[in-house]
């Protein structure tokens, strides 16, 4: 069975075609490309399914459903469910839950089938709880490594944008904007370990994925999962189970 799956974000939309042996092409284009949407995807083959996430608006939405209409198959919109795919929600509204977080969740419990703290770092990060039962139980939002540079720079009159890199010791203004963002980053992700191993969830793996992932990954302390994109992953299994 051929998969098309659409991970539409705030900064890129990523999509991928897979088979029963996985995928055979993936691509991406800014989001505030959407309008090319359907000229990126002029040599897809016919999928059998289509699965969209999408997180990014009416707009896109509109985009991408006029960019797939050519191929004459219903596509699946994803939201959040009480249960899905081995997953249970413990979110107060199961549908409030963003369908890109939801997918990482399924995705995450395919994967790995144990507790873990299910991390997509890209324009904003979330952070999500995964029970050793494949309970989400919950998690955060923080804003991104350039969300939090920007809004330096914005709220500051000293604070300048500009380039820096993570240095444990910073000696000057753009590498202290860098790394006091990856250290919260990384913080807010270890943060929610300590929270997992306090009501007896143990050491929980973390899963992680985005654009700034390989900044976050080597400042954490703990074992740590990259997944090139984990809400792609996630969509796939959602198709699987529901064909």
């Amino acid at each position: 069975m051929s998969i098309l799956a659409f991970d539409a974000g705030n900064s890129r939309i990523k999509w991928g075609f897979a088979d029963s042996k996985g995928w055979l092409r993936r691509a991406w284009l800014d989001t505030t490309d959407v309008s090319r949407i359907g000229d990126a995807l002029k040599d897809m083959p016919l999928p059998a399914r289509i699965v969209i996430s999408n997180v990014a608006g009416e707009r896109v939405r509109a985009a991408i459903a006029q960019a797939i209409a050519r191929y004459a198959v219903a596509p699946q919109w994803v939201q959040g469910q009480a249960q899905q795919c081995g997953v249970r929600s413990g979110y107060a509204d199961p549908a409030q839950l963003g369908s890109d977080r939801w997918a990482g969740l399924i995705a995450a419990w395919h994967l790995y089938g144990r507790a873990s703290v299910v991390v997509n770092a890209g324009t904003t990060m979330t952070v999500d709880a995964l029970s050793t039962e494949g309970v989400f139980l919950g998690g955060v939002i923080v804003p991104g490594l350039e969300l939090m540079r920007t809004a330096l720079s914005s709220g500051t009159a000293q604070l300048k944008l500009q380039r820096g890199a993570f240095q444990y010791f910073p000696d000057n203004t753009a590498d202290a904007i860098m790394s006091g963002a990856v250290n919260a980053l990384a913080g807010a992700i270890e943060k929610m370990c300590g929270y997992m191993a306090d009501i007896g969830q143990g050491t929980p793996l973390v899963v992680l994925s985005g654009g700034v992932a390989s900044l976050i990954q080597p400042r954490l302390s703990i074992h740590v999962e990259l997944v090139d994109n984990l809400v792609l992953e996630g969509l796939l299994e959602i198709a699987k189970v529901n064909s």
